[in-house]
């Protein structure tokens, strides 16, 4: 007699993926499982029709009939196809401003000290199908099921930042989930630190970061100024140099708990040997930010603060040259030994990831994980190494030859991959030197420089070496970009001379209406977009 609870059917199958479902439930179900599965496995070739004869039982085949009725009914929506068309065919509105932008990549010379132009593969690790997975937590302790591969990226990515800057796994450890810079830096703050606790950081206007505590007279700018209590630490006026000495003293009347060493626009080195001395002389944490350097500290071409600090943050799409993402490094171990003998171990490993998760973040950016990950593999190479040293060839001829045209710059020069430029000695300002330099295809910054009295009004431009570098340019490539250069600013001073006044919006204006300077600035962007058109750009060929 027939069993009740099994039918004997035949069920046809036209898609490789409902094969792949229907030999899921076999291996639920069926009274043969080790034979089903095996049979499924050793079909590796395309298949358009396949039967399966064997015994269900009614529920099972009822699932069948869904899943077959389910498909037909997925071929049929419309939605599907959307799914599967390009940016051009889906919104070619959108593509064609992305299109604008590369071309403006490609004839202009990004000189943004902060900016560069990422790999083909960072930009392909972006796009991938990580961006659908949800994965709050760290690998090994989510919050959500499926999340086998995503863990092994996460721990690539780990791993790689460690051997990357010659760390011990037991002496360092890393969290790669930050979301960009600023981010890493509040999260370690708020690991470290309990509200009203007190941090030192370099002056905005003397070339600091905003997240390093950045406040006005009248107001608190960055959220470290309005959670923790700030005091910043200055430059010498007159040479541009951190006034080491003036920071000690400071250091011992306000008795910060962090003390971060890190720059926004310092061409100079830091002396982590001394930040170091001054830590421990007021039993303070020293956090490291080289957001800007990394690249250069990755590529061995400037001292390391690993030697030195407690905690270092980066960002891995400045000289690191990835994804718009940020990382923190914490040390571990023995902090310090008391006079009885007693070893005092750091605690930041905790603090810190729960900080970042869940105190501050939800889920982590998988694709930009894996874009630090594959960013980490090739700033270990030969090439990358090469990269930083021209970088640094680069900023300094580009330095040496303003200097040369009477450019005053901060600090006298450069050691790493920027040059602060002073052009009131030109009778401009920052915001109308950045303005002009657009105009004919040059993007940079205003920025302040030392004894400005406010980093709304600032008196200089930065400009930076990694992105060119990238493209190729040499020596006697950025010869011709500081030609560019001083040609773009001395329209800029006839300009502000021609000027029925001394605002920025008078300066718009000549540069708009007076028929002979825009000539004159029509004529040097030509140039510019012919010399800038030869040099490759990386990424993908369209967009």
């Amino acid at each position: 007699m027939m069993n009740p609870r099994s039918v004997g059917v035949i069920v046809r199958l036209p898609h490789r993926l409902q094969l792949q479902r229907c030999a899921n439930a076999l291996n639920s179900h069926s009274h043969n499982r080790h034979n089903s599965c095996l049979a499924y496995k050793q079909r590796r070739q395309p298949i358009t029709n396949f039967a399966v004869t064997t015994k269900f039982s009614p529920s099972v085949l009822a699932a069948t009939g869904a899943i077959r009725h389910s498909s037909d009914s997925r071929v049929k929506m419309a939605d599907q196809k959307m799914l599967q068309k390009s940016l051009e065919e889906s919104d070619p509105e959108l593509a064609d401003i992305i299109k604008k932008e590369k071309q403006r990549q490609i004839e202009g010379l990004e000189m943004i000290a902060s900016e560069n132009f990422t790999s083909l593969a960072v930009l392909e690790s972006l796009g991938s199908c990580l961006t659908n997975k949800y994965s709050e937590g760290y690998p090994g302790k989510r919050y959500y099921g499926g999340n086998e591969y995503i863990d092994q990226i996460e721990r690539l990515a780990q791993n790689r930042g460690l051997e990357l800057f010659n760390l011990d796994k037991s002496e360092w450890g890393v969290n790669v989930q930050p979301y960009s810079g600023s981010p890493a830096n509040l999260a370690a703050y708020t690991g470290v630190l309990r509200p009203h606790d007190r941090i030192m950081g370099l002056d905005l206007p003397d070339g600091g970061h905003l997240t390093h505590g950045f406040f006005t007279p009248t107001k608190k700018i960055s959220a470290t100024s309005i959670f923790f209590e700030s005091m910043p630490y200055k430059v010498d006026p007159v040479t541009g140099i951190i006034d080491y000495d003036k920071l000690a003293e400071a250091a011992k009347t306000f008795r910060p708990q962090i003390i971060i060493a890190g720059i926004s626009c310092y061409s100079r080195l830091l002396d982590y040997a001394r930040f170091r001395q001054i830590c421990n002389d007021v039993g303070a944490y020293l956090m490291a930010d080289m957001a800007h350097v990394a690249g250069l500290v990755a590529a061995e071409q400037i001292p390391s603060p690993f030697e030195y600090a407690d905690i270092v943050t980066t960002t891995t799409h400045k000289t690191l040259r990835g994804p718009r993402a940020g990382v923190i490094f914490f040390r571990k171990g023995v902090r310090s030994t008391r006079a009885n003998g007693e070893q005092v171990l750091y605690d930041l490993e905790e603090r810190i990831n729960q900080a970042v998760f869940p105190s501050l973040q939800g889920g982590p950016h998988n694709n930009a994980i894996a874009g630090i990950a594959t960013t980490f593999k090739q700033a270990k190479s030969p090439e990358f190494k090469s990269y930083q040293a021209q970088v640094i060839k680069n900023a300094k001829t580009l330095c040496q030859g303003l200097i040369d045209l009477g450019y005053k710059v901060a600090t006298g020069g450069t050691d790493v991959h920027l040059v602060l430029v002073d052009v009131r000695s030109v009778g401009l300002t920052g915001a109308k030197a950045e303005l002009i330099l657009e105009e004919v295809g040059i993007a940079c910054n205003k920025n302040t420089v030392p004894g400005d009295k406010s980093a709304m009004n600032p008196s200089g431009i930065r400009l930076g070496t990694p992105a060119l570098t990238t493209r190729g340019l040499v020596e006697s490539d950025i010869e011709q970009v500081v030609k560019f250069i001083d040609s773009a600013l001395s329209i800029a001073k006839e300009a502000a001379g021609a000027a029925c006044g001394p605002k920025l919006a008078d300066f718009v204006q000549t540069l708009k209406e007076n028929e002979e300077i825009k000539q004159k600035v029509e004529d040097l962007h030509k140039c510019v977009i012919q010399f800038s058109s030869q040099f490759s750009l990386p990424g993908q060929k369209i967009l």
